[in-house]
């Protein structure tokens, strides 16, 4: 490890000079000091990287919402945030009862769910 910070990612350097950082959450959450959240292309707000619902903030822009009411809506989400999506999985895989996050079937019906496509 070449750098310590409040970053989630563990930073290496390869012997030629070539840096690069890993982020373990699955196996080493950092859920309680998280102070990320994915926005999509098309304006779904996810609070956690694992989320299975997210907020909707095109919507209200699309309507008129002013940029008052937008950061109301935002920190008001993010003071009622609770997630501990990885501290969960991890807590599923120890006891055995780990499976796929999101089922094919519902990957399907809402690709958002797929970490990928948030940029996870």
């Amino acid at each position: 490890i070449i750098e310590q910070s409040s970053a989630p990612a563990q930073r290496y350097r390869l012997p030629d000079g070539t840096t690069f950082g890993i982020i373990a959450s699955t196996t080493t959450p950092f859920c309680q000091s998280c102070d990320r959240s994915r926005l999509t292309a098309d304006g779904m707000w996810y609070l956690c990287l694992y989320a299975t619902e997210g907020t909707d903030l095109r919507q209200p822009l699309r309507e008129g919402a002013s940029a008052q009411e937008l950061a109301a809506m935002i920190t008001a989400g993010w003071t009622a945030r609770r997630d501990r999506g990885a501290e969960v999985r991890k807590a599923l895989e120890r006891a055995g009862d780990r499976e796929a996050l999101v089922q094919l079937e519902t990957l399907r019906q809402d690709p958002h769910l797929e970490m990928h496509t948030r940029g996870g």
